[in-house]
């Protein structure tokens, strides 16, 4: 995987990487990817750098978002990336390399229906459980319905604006008449 992002990136192709596929991008470019100080998963407040909140993907992000975790691993920013976002607990949640080449640590592709089949996976309800008592698949379920909207229209903002940037459409051009 990390040999064909690096053929991607070298090939100027669009790249859009979560999580994991955020991982393998800063592994792709050098850059670290390392254990995370805290596991986050749930619902995080996660706040654009002044660079993300120019950035034509992040723009529609307020100053702290609450946006779904599952995560245990970090990456560093690549040499020649830009920092788009952090949190409390993970300093980098974004990055952009170029401007084709964009990864993420947390999940904004995600509904309440994806939310609860992770929570009611055996291996992901060890993985909560494991965590202690301030982390439970019942505080998460609870907390879903009242961020679930808002991370839905930046993911609906965010993904819409990747594809506008990046679409190969063509666009009809009207000819004059003769």
């Amino acid at each position: 995987e990390v040999a064909a992002i690096s053929q991607a990136i070298e090939r100027s192709m669009p790249i859009f990487g979560i999580c994991l596929g955020g991982q393998l991008i800063a592994a792709a470019l050098g850059a670290q990817v390392r254990r995370n100080p805290v596991k986050e998963i749930g619902w995080y407040g996660v706040s654009p750098t002044a660079e993300g909140s120019t950035d034509p993907l992040f723009r529609h992000f307020g100053d702290a978002e609450k946006i779904f975790q599952w995560h245990g691993d970090t990456f560093d920013i690549p040499d020649g990336a830009v920092r788009l976002a952090g949190s409390e607990h993970c300093e980098n949640q974004a990055f952009r390399y170029g401007d084709r080449t964009y990864a993420l640590q947390f999940h904004l592709e995600v509904d309440a229906a994806l939310i609860n089949r992770w929570l009611t996976t055996p291996v992901h309800q060890r993985e909560i459980d494991g965590l202690g008592p301030d982390i439970t698949a019942h505080d998460i379920r609870a907390a879903t319905p009242l961020h679930i909207n808002r991370s839905t229209a930046l993911g609906d903002q965010l993904f819409g604006e990747f594809i506008e940037l990046f679409s190969t459409r063509q666009k009809r051009q009207a000819l004059p008449s003769r």
